[in-house]
């Protein structure tokens, strides 16, 4: 890497983390998803008398595990994404260069096993 794109990643990250930890200590919001949202507006449109359908089957015992499982699942649906892409990205890249498509034998190996 050129020391001219390492000067300018650097800057760009001490940026980025200036400005993260001064909207942390500069401000009391709290990092909430959208899923305790549409409780509070289902509770206001019935008054508190909705009732759920379905239970669920196991509740993780704090949010931080909640937020690991979360944090877990993401990361295996992006390894399975990309190893899909990356094995067939190598497969075009490999069919292209030798010249080998699917499971037929090249021309000049019909003599060999």
């Amino acid at each position: 890497m050129s020391r001219k794109l390492e000067l300018i990643v650097l800057a760009v990250l001490l940026i980025f983390t200036a400005q993260f930890f001064y909207m942390s200590s500069t401000t009391d919001a709290e990092y909430g998803g959208a899923d305790d949202m549409p409780e509070g507006v289902i509770g206001e449109i019935t008054d508190g008398t909705f009732e759920p359908i379905a239970k669920p089957i196991w509740e993780p015992p704090s949010g931080e595990i909640e937020s690991l499982l979360f944090g877990l699942q993401a990361a295996i649906g992006a390894g399975v994404i990309g190893y899909f892409f990356g094995y067939y990205r190598a497969k075009k890249n490999y069919e292209n260069e030798l010249g080998y498509k699917g499971k037929n034998k090249p021309e000049g190996d019909k003599n060999s096993i």
